[in-house]
């Protein structure tokens, strides 16, 4: 059986909402996001420098969320997650998918240490504005993407949807999906009120 090594809101939850969507049995291991437990001993066994997630089936351990989600999507699939290489929507799933670590990501890193991580006294108001501007920016381009489509790259859940889904889902929380992205927050409506998503 599947165990995901998992920490609340961080990218773990990527991957336990595609764990839910295709209904696979798995452990959970409830990991705290504090130094105590993510650079334990035991968890530097599974991750070198004690991050999540972390997934092991048998006797493989995989880390890293884009490769887990690619893992699972390769092994489990039972939804057609992934387009194949002669589908139109290949490229399309291919960009997007590594579009939310390439360019979402990186400014919502920085958000997240200068308004969360760091004690005030250490956090830049100038480096978090730009960083807010940055992520803005970065999520336009899905607001226009999915004025096209009902899901990320088609009427049907993807693997990118897992991936940038849920970034758009954290950018939201971090009050940088404006009012004016309607596209967006219809999307988030959407798979916020998905079965597998409520439960992860």
């Amino acid at each position: 059986m599947l165990t995901l090594h998992f920490s609340s809101n961080t990218r773990s939850q990527r991957v336990l909402w595609l764990l839910e969507e295709l209904k696979l049995p798995y452990n959970l291991n409830k990991i705290k996001f504090h130094p105590s437990e993510l650079k334990s001993e035991e968890h530097r066994k599974r991750h070198p420098l004690g991050r999540v997630p972390v997934l092991e089936d048998k006797e493989i351990i995989i880390y890293e969320s884009g490769a887990i989600i690619e893992y699972i999507i390769a092994k489990y699939d039972n939804m057609d997650l992934k387009p194949n290489v002669e589908n139109k929507l290949f490229p399309s799933y291919l960009q997007w998918f590594h579009y939310c670590e390439g360019m979402v990501m990186p400014p919502m890193n920085t958000i997240v240490v200068h308004s969360i991580i760091l004690p005030p006294e250490r956090r830049n108001p100038e480096v978090l504005r730009q960083a807010q501007n940055l992520l803005k920016k970065s999520i336009l381009p899905v607001d226009e993407l999915l004025s096209e489509n009902k899901f990320l790259i088609s009427d049907k859940v993807s693997g990118v949807d897992f991936m940038l889904g849920h970034a758009l889902f954290m950018s939201d929380s971090l009050k940088c999906v404006s009012d004016d992205m309607k596209n967006i927050k219809r999307y988030l409506e959407l798979i916020k009120n998905q079965e597998a998503f409520k439960k992860a």
